[in-house]
């Protein structure tokens, strides 16, 4: 069972055509008071993720919420709880929405380390 306090992300990716679609998801997730954080649309590939993507912060409790929005618009997600283990996080933790993508894990902090990326919210938890 999903402890309703623990910190989540998902990452929203969309393509040119998808733009519209990811961008008005980000402007409801910005107006939902469950949502924490909304992050911005980045237009590359940024981290571990290689095409364009934004990334929201929630909790627990509201993970069932946000994977019934993210599969209304059709988009492709990840999302996943903060753990101290990033790899574990962005893999074996995760859960796809839609067709996965490939991520350069490469870049990914080691269990235990972060290399000082606020990773909740507008500050690490």
């Amino acid at each position: 069972m999903t402890d309703p306090a623990a910190p989540y992300h998902a990452h929203i990716y969309y393509d040119a055509a998808e733009r519209p679609a990811a961008a008005a998801l980000r402007d409801d997730f910005d107006r939902d008071p469950a949502i924490l954080f909304v992050g911005s649309m980045t237009e590359g590939g940024v981290g571990p993720h290689p095409i364009a993507q934004y990334e929201v912060h929630f909790v627990g409790s509201a993970v069932p919420a946000v994977v019934a929005a993210i599969e209304a618009t059709g988009l492709r997600a990840l999302v996943h709880p903060l753990t101290d283990d990033d790899l574990a996080d962005h893999t074996t933790l995760a859960h796809w929405i839609g067709e996965p993508v490939e991520l350069d894990v490469t870049v990914l902090d080691p269990p235990g380390v972060n290399q000082g990326v606020p990773r909740f919210g507008k500050a690490d938890f």
